[in-house]
């Protein structure tokens, strides 16, 4: 009895040793990990700060000749902004940078939550640009070129020139079959001007990816900006089962209205009759007339008394922006965040009209977020969470230009006749929604199968994904490159998509400011016009921090829950 006591405190007593020793080896490797630990994040530290250094002065040229380049259409700022954008696209392909930047990466010593995510986002940024310079340069001087063509091209009719704003006005005014029809060809004859370089241009951009290591330009560009590829599609086919039927509903009220203005029956209806180039737009078929609230109104001085009545002045912006058409001008509407330090301007060829009083808004809700980022955050940060954020803010806000609330506290419209066109107001809000959601499907789909396979009958494919999308007839022997007049798929490629996140991000936000920050969960509809708190909320929460926090986590931050389609059918669908 007496043996196997000892025996077993023999036992217990080395297996404390083994014990101890175990415990003061583990004690000693986690010091020595976080040695290394610390010695690698203040290596990255040092490091990242000079490529930062180093990405500011560049992202500055590049945005600066940019802006210069999209104001004036001149060859030569044409060339000083390839020069720019070249000199950056060189930077981000060095080989060094990256390898070092991988090695962080794979070392797993980089724990710090904000050195990591610095990593991240360098990380990405460098790796889509890690090919032979001459080919990504290549792809640079192609795009300009196209986009250059683009923003000189203007359409013409029986010998007259028009603007992109005089074909709009047309298609959106005019009940003459014959004019629409010959309006609607002209503005389409851009395709054929720039359709060959285009399809050249997608297979460039796809040899980039595949030497990546992607399948595809589409698939890197979405990987890249932190999205899932598949998850992009699945929400997509969500949002086509959530809008179809009640799309299909106000389709055939849109065609009967639209057949009686324009004095045919509605299976005669073509693209040319929808009132405007893509059929992204809403028609006007209801009784009220919104441009008449904005005729001989000063949208300018609409959007500084706006935004400065919930905190967030746009003087500034307003000072260096360039608002109105001229020659050679883009036609289009752009936000430029020039530094990443508040330099923000704003593009925009305004006409006192609804569409234009939105686009005001959406702009410089844009701007508003470029402004008020946090500048004391790394470079890396000073930046939207993802595009898709920024445009979430700016459709917020452009939303409410069909607004019957907002036009009362702005325009001075009486009570009573804001109460008279209320229920039509939702009645546009929700059409235009719908409209556009119908559109970004055509769009997101193209653009996926262009990169899939762009030596496909594409002319096709386009008219095939209108018909089964926004279910509108393709003109009856049509073979032209249609698809090739949308501007975006040569300068913004495989960003359509994000409009439609922003979408429904929007609702999200609105429904979170509407119930919690302005605690009004029962009124309807409110403009958010002298509530400083929208502004509180919105340079806190969600300006603020910028990039710093992965877009999902950002949006959990900022409103309690994940980005969900819940508040987009709450207020556009059910």
């Amino acid at each position: 009895m007496k043996s196997q006591n000892l025996a077993l405190t023999i036992s217990i007593f080395f297996s404390l040793i083994i014990l101890l020793s175990s415990c003061g080896n583990q004690d000693a490797k986690d010091a020595l990990n976080q040695e290394e630990v610390q010695k690698m994040e203040a290596e990255f530290s040092t490091f990242i700060k000079e490529v930062e250094g180093t990405l500011d002065g560049l992202y500055k040229n590049s945005s600066l000749a940019a802006w210069n380049a999209y104001n004036s259409g001149k060859d030569q700022d044409f060339a000083i902004s390839e020069e720019a954008d070249i000199a950056l696209n060189n930077y981000l392909a060095n080989k060094e940078v990256f390898e070092k930047l991988k090695e962080f990466k794979e070392s797993g010593l980089i724990q710090d939550t904000d050195l990591n995510r610095m990593l991240l986002l360098s990380y990405n940024a460098f790796l889509g640009c890690q090919i032979d310079t001459a080919k990504l340069n290549a792809v640079t001087l192609l795009s300009s070129d196209i986009s250059k063509r683009f923003q000189n091209f203007r359409a013409k009719v029986d010998g007259k020139v028009l603007t992109d704003n005089d074909i709009e006005n047309i298609l959106a005014t005019s009940k003459d079959s014959k004019k629409l029809e010959k309006t609607w060809l002209a503005h389409k004859e851009i395709g054929n001007l720039v359709a060959e370089d285009l399809i050249e241009l997608v297979k460039m951009r796809n040899e980039v990816a595949k030497e990546i290591g992607f399948k595809n330009y589409h698939e890197m560009s979405l990987t890249l900006s932190e999205q899932d590829p598949e998850a992009i599609l699945k929400l997509f086919d969500e949002l086509d089962n959530l809008t179809r039927d009640s799309f299909k509903q106000l389709m055939d009220e849109m065609n009967d209205v639209i057949a009686k203005q324009c004095n045919i029956k509605p299976e005669e209806l073509m693209p040319w009759h929808y009132q405007n180039r893509y059929f992204q737009e809403a028609p006007k078929i209801y009784s009220v007339d919104l441009d008449k609230y904005y005729k001989g109104k000063d949208l300018v001085e609409l959007t500084k008394n706006y935004y400065a009545s919930i905190a967030m002045p746009v003087d500034d912006i307003i000072a260096k922006s360039d608002l109105f058409e001229k020659q050679g001008k883009s036609q289009h509407a752009f936000c430029f965040d020039i530094d990443r330090s508040g330099d923000v301007r704003v593009l925009c060829n305004v006409r006192p009209e609804e569409k234009w009083m939105n686009t005001m808004l959406h702009e410089f809700g844009h701007g508003v977020y470029f402004k008020y980022v946090d500048m004391q955050m790394p470079w890396s940060f000073r930046t939207p969470a993802h595009t898709f954020t920024t445009e979430a803010i700016a459709m917020l806000f452009g939303r409410f230009a069909a607004n019957p609330t907002w036009i009362k506290d702005l325009l001075g419209v009486p009570e009573a006749e804001v109460e008279k066109i209320s229920e039509t107001c939702s009645k546009i809000l929700r059409l235009q929604q719908l409209v556009f959601s119908r559109w970004s499907q055509v769009m997101y789909r193209f653009e996926k199968s262009l990169y899939e396979n762009p030596d496909q009958d594409l002319n096709k494919l386009w008219w095939d994904l209108v018909e089964q999308y926004q279910m509108i007839k393709r003109p009856a022997g049509r073979n032209s490159p249609d698809w090739a007049t949308k501007m975006h798929i040569a300068s913004s490629p495989c960003y359509y998509h994000n409009y439609h996140l922003g979408e429904l991000l929007a609702s999200q936000l609105y429904y979170t400011i509407k119930d919690k920050v302005l605690g009004k969960p029962d009124q309807k509809e409110v403009s958010f016009y002298n509530e400083p708190k929208v502004g509180e909320f919105l340079i806190g929460t969600f300006f603020g921090p910028g990039a710093k926090y992965y877009w999902d986590d950002k949006i959990e931050k900022s409103t309690g829950e994940k980005l969900t389609p819940k508040y987009y059918a709450k207020q556009f669908v059910e």
